[in-house]
């Protein structure tokens, strides 16, 4: 079953942005910002690794994840401003958000405020997930916007730079490319781990813990 899904995530990614281009990158970060398990750290290397071949545009590909992070983010925001805690507790199960993954961004969002918003952009799992209890405590919408903008576009940054990097040292590297035929194969091979690892290690959370 697992090997299934990672086939189709990874299809999913793949065939997303390559058919889209950066339309496609704003729409899987807007999913992942909504509080679905669609990994950035997935999404945006991919990016980085069409920005070696030189599809795209390192800093338009950066803009481009931030803007998803915003629209995905403000879909999580509303639903934290009209549904409120009952409402997230209710549904999150089925998008393997755990209670445990509530009370961690809460805690953030408490112990920061506004700026935990911008803090926790860049940080996993808290990034997925921060959007909700700005919108339960409804905090200015303007703040929320900027603040999810200015912490999301570095972490696209910094991701896509990473696969940029990998990406040209696959494609110039002559060790690795006897090792490797296609440089496609080792993206497609790495996107396959990353979602086997993060599929398994979110299972694992909400199996071990109630809510």
């Amino acid at each position: 079953m697992i090997e299934n899904i990672v086939a189709l995530v990874s299809s999913f990614i793949i065939g997303t942005i390559s058919a889209s281009g950066y339309l496609g990158v704003v729409i899987l970060m807007a999913i992942e910002s909504a509080c679905i398990p669609l990994p950035s750290e997935i999404i945006m290397p991919f990016a980085g690794y069409l920005v070696a071949t030189g599809r795209f545009d390192l800093f338009v590909a950066a803009t481009a994840g931030a803007v998803g992070c915003n629209v995905g983010s403000t879909l999580a925001y509303a639903v934290g401003w009209y549904g409120g805690r009952p409402l997230v507790e209710r549904w999150g199960r089925y998008i393997l958000m755990s209670k445990r993954d509530l009370d961690l961004a809460e805690r953030f969002f408490r112990r920061f405020g506004g700026l935990a918003v911008f803090f926790g952009r860049l940080l996993p799992v808290v990034r997925t997930f921060i959007a909700l209890p700005a919108g339960i405590a409804r905090m200015p919408m303007l703040r929320f916007q900027i603040y999810t903008f200015l912490g999301s576009w570095p972490w696209c940054l910094g991701l896509a730079y990473a696969g940029m990097v990998l990406g040209e040292r696959w494609n110039s590297d002559p060790q690795l490319r006897r090792i490797f035929h296609n440089a496609d194969i080792v993206i497609i091979a790495l996107i396959a781990a990353a979602v086997a690892w993060y599929l398994w290690s979110r299972w694992k959370a909400r199996t071990r813990r109630p809510g």
